[in-house]
């Protein structure tokens, strides 16, 4: 595929005018956005991405197009990931509601531009060594069998988060604060002194958390295609609409109970992929002589694409059977681990502001107790 450097400006230029939007428009104010403007953004999003398709495909051709799409899925799908992570360190962080959005919106840019890094790298390390590709493929197998058996045995997520080391240096470089009294600001002054706010440490742990997740999409990625401009693009469109989908999660992942597993299978699929391919195009002197294994065939994209629409499409419904059936005979509708632990934040941050609003109701009557005293006497 050949992408003229003008493409690659005027590509990251929209992108950088619809984020620039996303921050100064409908993140001028901190509020909680509500499910018609999520759902707006989020059509609008995908809509972005499904045009985008549509015009690699003409210019292009369909090759190169269901690579896009089938990119834009795994990604999409394997963002799943990037939210329950995200749940926990709001949670931990104690984030207002109305604040969550702004430190979502500058985490996942941050989170972008790692993973422009992280492609640029992939993309020469592959273009360098073909047998990278053994070693991203065995990486994916290994990933889907411990996801699978995480799942398959219901071990609990770890509902801690762990600082990384970068998180925990900035922690114990610069003087920081708890309090969230200066919302949506990066620096504050507390006690005579500057100090860094947690929104900043939020941002910081948003963004290079994702870039841990990026260890496996990343790989599984190239594993469908080796264009770093559809690369970037795919994971630009799935970021893009990450923060929506963290809004809506409760409606959307509620009654996603096999999601797990669906995500297991679908790296395990891509994983042998890439192996195939590695094996198809071997240049390891140890294996066959370090000639190409014609025998072992490469997996066209369109079965490719094919294969995650129908793993996905498998996945929700089954999902969505095993809730009716639980609930058409009484049973408590069994909730992914991410839908229980929103639900958990949501109730943590009602229970406070009624507590909150009980303190401020009962001060306000023992005020007003107070001046009455008198005329009553």
């Amino acid at each position: 595929m050949n992408v003229p450097q003008w493409l690659w400006i005027t590509s990251l230029t929209v992108v950088c005018a619809i984020l620039l939007f996303d921050i100064v428009v409908l993140g001028r104010r901190p509020h909680v956005p509500s499910k018609r403007e999520t759902s707006i953004a989020l059509t609008v999003y995908i809509g972005l991405a499904i045009t985008f398709g549509v015009g690699v495909f003409v210019f292009s051709g369909g090759q190169y197009a269901g690579e896009f799409y089938a990119g834009w899925l795994t990604e999409y799908s394997l963002s799943i990931d990037n939210l329950f992570v995200f749940i926990i360190i709001m949670a931990k962080f104690g984030v207002p509601r109305e604040l969550q959005q702004r430190a979502l919106m500058i985490g996942i840019i941050i989170a972008l531009v790692l993973r422009g890094i992280f492609i640029g790298v992939g993309a020469a390390a592959i273009n360098q060594w073909s047998w990278v590709f053994y070693i991203f493929g065995a990486f994916l197998i290994y990933t889907a069998i411990k996801l699978a058996r995480e799942n398959v045995n219901h071990e609990a997520e770890d509902d801690e988060f762990e600082e990384n080391a970068l998180l925990r240096w900035v922690e114990k470089r610069f003087p920081a604060t708890k309090s969230w009294d200066s919302g949506t600001k990066l620096r504050t002054v507390e006690n005579g002194k500057k100090v860094v706010t947690p929104m900043l440490i939020v941002i910081i742990a948003l963004g290079t958390t994702d870039l841990l997740f990026a260890l496996d999409s990343i790989p599984a990625i190239f594993g469908l295609t080796r264009e770093p401009y559809l690369v970037l693009m795919a994971n630009i469109f799935a970021l893009m609409g990450l923060r929506q989908l963290y809004f809506l999660i409760g409606d959307l992942l509620k009654r996603l109970v096999y999601l797990g597993l669906g995500l297991a299978v679908l790296l395990a699929v891509i994983g042998v992929k890439l192996i195939m391919h590695a094996l198809h195009e071997n240049t390891l002197p140890f294996l066959n002589g370090g000639e190409h294994i014609e025998a072992v065939p490469d997996v066209p994209i369109w079965l490719s694409l094919v294969m995650i629409v129908t793993i996905l499409g498998v996945t929700t419904v089954a999902s969505l059977l095993k809730s009716s059936h639980d609930a058409a005979k009484g049973l408590p509708v069994q909730e992914s681990d991410l839908t229980q632990l929103s639900t958990r934040q949501h109730h943590h941050e009602t229970t406070g502001d009624e507590q909150s609003r009980a303190s401020a109701v009962n001060t306000s009557q023992s005020q007003h107790d107070a001046s009455e005293g008198p005329d009553r006497d």
